[in-house]
């Protein structure tokens, strides 16, 4: 079935959807907002793992892409994206070899914070004639990967730019732990100093002699702390495409783009509904979903196969109403997918095929 020009309510669920006239409010906004700064956007695409958006935040402005797998980097720069960084260590030779190969025909970078993984892919590209952009990964809070600011970094700033086949392109930071504070001006505190420590590495290491070309950090949440430090050139930010349910709560100016489509499948009493969505086709990593465009009901629980649905007394929801759930958490949510329809006023516009069957 050729579903392009088709009502949404006319498409089997669950399902997922994406309102392309938010999505482009969504990138516009963002592409405004950064269009007189210095720091450019690094669009993150580990959230949708779609081509197709992130050609669109690239044409936006956006100076490349972040994966957060080589599977991911595999698939977009086959689509024709040329400058991606996988934002993870990757440390086996096998995901370093494809790494290798990507980067023979596009531009290539990933994080290092140890000086023996560094070696490894120094080796495996030199073997291959190849050059590999890497970033020394500064530890800024997360407690997840990164060396620790200061001469640490230094040392396997050293270490990084004598070794063939790699190309030192400066220091990334990871600050997702700090998106989510509250109150927003607390929020803008706490980044300041943690992207402070990447300024002073970056000091400590060209006062060495050492040129740091880029400084690569941020996220949604902090992207008006970000990009208001010249010193900062790349803001990685994704979630703002699509935007999900509890990353909303706080930069409230992005629109939730994505919903899962469901049915109602059965109406056992006044108080409950039964939709055909449940954990297998929603993320709860971060909490229930939320019902959009109805305040008669709301999720009271979700099961494998199934979403509970309290009624108000009103309700006039019946078998076979078709509702969209805003999910918590998007990353979840659109790895339940192969495909994504994009709607335009109620209509399909065109489907995306996602990535979502890569393992590694």
């Amino acid at each position: 079935m050729n579903e392009i020009g088709v009502s949404k309510e006319e498409l089997d669920t669950p399902t997922l959807l994406a309102d392309l006239d938010l999505v482009e409010k969504n990138i516009l906004r963002m592409a405004d907002y950064l269009r007189p700064r210095k720091t450019k956007l690094r669009a993150h695409t580990k959230v949708h793992r779609i081509p197709f958006l992130a050609h669109k935040q690239l044409t936006a402005g956006a100076v490349g892409v972040c994966c957060q797998k080589v599977s991911e980097a595999e698939v977009m720069v086959a689509a024709g994206v040329n400058d991606v960084i996988v934002t993870n260590e990757i440390v086996t030779p096998q995901k370093i070899k494809r790494l290798v190969a990507l980067a023979k025909s596009a531009t290539v970078s990933l994080p290092l914070d140890n000086e023996h993984n560094a070696q490894l892919i120094s080796r495996i590209a030199s073997e291959e004639e190849a050059h590999v952009g890497v970033f020394v990964d500064v530890h800024m809070g997360s407690q997840r990967c990164g060396v620790e600011p200061g001469e640490p970094a230094l040392k396997l700033a050293r270490s990084v730019s004598g070794l063939k086949g790699l190309r030192l392109k400066g220091l990334m930071g990871f600050e997702g732990h700090l998106s989510w504070i509250e109150p927003r001006e607390k929020r803008r505190t706490e980044v300041e100093k943690a992207e402070t420590l990447l300024v002073k590495t970056k000091t400590l290491i060209e006062n060495s002699g050492i040129h740091v070309e880029n400084i690569s950090t941020g996220s949604t949440g902090t992207y008006d702390v970000t990009t208001n430090n010249p010193e900062i050139t790349e803001l990685q930010a994704g979630t703002y495409v699509l935007m999900d349910g509890e990353y909303h709560k706080h930069v409230p100016e992005f629109e939730c783009a994505l919903t899962v489509l469901a049915t109602v499948i059965s109406r056992p009493d006044d108080g409950r509904a039964i939709t055909d969505a449940g954990l297998m086709s929603i993320s709860t990593a971060l909490g229930k979903p939320q019902v959009t465009k109805r305040d008669d009901i709301e999720v009271q629980q979700l099961h494998a196969e199934n979403t509970i649905l309290r009624t108000k007394s009103q309700s006039k929801i019946t078998i076979g109403d078709k509702i969209e759930l805003i999910p918590s958490y998007l990353d979840g949510t659109m790895n339940c997918y192969r495909q994504v329809y994009a709607t335009r006023h109620g209509r399909v516009e065109s489907t995306w095929k996602t990535s979502r069957d890569t393992s590694n």
